[in-house]
């Protein structure tokens, strides 16, 4: 459909445009930013102005963790429903980076290719965005600490997060994870709210983590009860004085089955249907996402038996569980940027890839939060009789040695290699024959292996949508 752009509009589509293809034509990145701060600086309202035109409505993905997985596995539901939609799938999660991406999907004569907006978004920009585009459904994924020195507590982040939701448009949907009691809290007084969680007993843990967050009864300050957790502080809980508790979810897995790293298999219910779900994502995180998403699509009318027969045939997002091949071993890229979901990937890792080869690389730039003090809650003593060789990178790969060192791991089994091809290669000559290397990276990290790879053909950029076939 068209957008009613007006000559403001226009000239800011086509600021944005020619940005993208400089940004590219130099090899300067994928234009997944730079367009999106040019043509707002020509016109505030060119998201707003095209957004509209987006017949199906737009959906918005926030929280800590899990944001670029569960857009990925909503849009594969929707397109596969017959709605194409325009995401920021690069994961350029700012207010810039949604526009770059509807402005880059927009034609030069204004046709947005589109019916269905989804974006996922930064925790601070989340009340922006929703002045911009009036989502009819935001989703809430989770909140843990993380990048204190860009957001401060989780208070902080949970009140943007509660603004924007009261600042909605009538009729708008909040889909709100029911284990995550900061998440919950959320739904108070909203009028139309989606709970999703777990509820397979079998895979809860009876103790909470030492870098568990939300630990207190958002109504009184007394400590939860927590019956059990999956990860951090997300769980079962309630307040003993009676004050707050868990919500039932709407959507939510009764059963969760993992294949190693190759998958998982989810018995899920909404209360109206029973659907079996595969996807080639492991991990409880993962069950997570995988739920959201299909709660997402519920508040969308997609029927869930639909859903689940759309994921069967899912990709994974570009360093999220992506597999390539770095000379001659088979490698996975995994995400990790906080406490709670590093100790998630290593557990992953070890107890469904069964790893003992790894490349850990830690930046501390804008995009990754420059105060690293975090890794000392990641819990690396995980990685203790566990790990044969660890090649530590990144811009501050002698902190995480320190944080090694400290966790009662070997000298010999670790290596500092600062250079991004001299570590994937040492890392790779050091995974024996039939083993996997693991590649744990945090953002700017993961961007800067990714470059590589894509360099050596074995991955493609990560702004091209799907990721390409690991090539040997």
């Amino acid at each position: 459909m068209r957008a009613r752009l007006g000559p403001r509009g226009t000239a800011a589509l086509w600021a944005g445009k020619l940005t993208a293809g400089l940004s590219r034509g130099l090899r300067r990145g994928g234009g997944t930013t730079l367009p999106g701060d040019v043509a707002r600086w020509v016109d505030p309202k060119v998201l707003t102005k095209l957004s509209r035109s987006l017949t199906g409505g737009t959906v918005v993905i926030t929280g800590t963790n899990g944001k670029t997985t569960t857009a990925a596995l909503l849009r594969h539901i929707l397109e596969v429903q017959g709605l194409p939609t325009v995401a920021n799938q690069a994961g350029a999660n700012l207010i810039f980076g949604v526009t770059a991406a509807v402005v880059n999907r927009t034609s030069w004569s204004g046709d947005v290719p589109a019916r269905v907006g989804l974006f996922e978004i930064d925790e601070a920009s989340l009340p922006r965005l929703v002045e911009d585009v009036a989502p009819g459904t935001i989703v809430v994924m989770n909140l843990f600490r993380d990048q204190l020195d860009r957001y401060g507590e989780l208070e902080t982040t949970a009140a943007h997060i509660r603004r924007a939701l009261t600042r909605g448009p009538e009729g708008m949907t909040a889909v709100l994870n029911a284990d995550d009691p900061m998440v919950a809290a959320l739904g108070d007084d909203l009028p139309r709210v989606i709970y999703a969680g777990l509820d397979d007993p079998s895979l809860l843990q009876s103790g909470l983590s030492h870098g568990a967050d939300a630990k207190f009864c958002p109504r009184c300050g007394t400590p939860f009860v927590f019956e059990g957790v999956y990860f951090g502080h997300v769980g079962h809980y309630r307040c003993p004085r009676g004050d707050f508790s868990r919500p039932s979810p709407d959507v939510r897995a009764t059963s969760i089955v993992f294949d190693g790293m190759d998958g998982m298999r989810l018995r899920v219910t909404d209360g109206q249907q029973d659907a079996d779900v595969a996807v080639p994502l492991s991990g409880l995180y993962n069950a997570y996402n995988v739920v959201l998403a299909l709660a997402a699509a519920k508040a969308l009318e997609v029927p869930l038996a639909k859903s689940a027969v759309a994921l069967r045939d899912f990709t994974p997002a570009f360093g999220r569980m992506e597999r390539t091949v770095i000379d001659d071993r088979p490698a996975i890229l995994l995400l990790a940027k906080n406490p709670t979901g590093f100790n998630e990937v290593l557990r992953t890792a070890i107890q469904f890839g069964r790893a003992r080869s790894f490349l850990i690389a830690l930046n501390d730039r804008i995009a990754d939060g420059q105060d690293v003090s975090w890794i000392w809650d990641v819990d690396f003593e995980q990685l203790r009789g566990v790990a044969r060789h660890i090649v530590v990178s990144g811009d501050r790969a002698l902190d995480l040695r320190v944080r090694l060192k400290y966790a009662e791991l070997p000298d010999d089994q670790i290596e500092v290699v600062t250079d991004w091809r001299d570590a994937l290669d040492r890392a790779a000559q050091a995974t024996p024959a039939g083993e996997t290397l693991f590649v744990l990276p945090t953002y700017t990290a993961m961007l800067e292996l990714r470059a590589v790879l894509t360099r050596d053909g074995a991955l493609q950029p990560y702004w091209q949508g799907r990721p390409g076939d690991a090539k040997p």
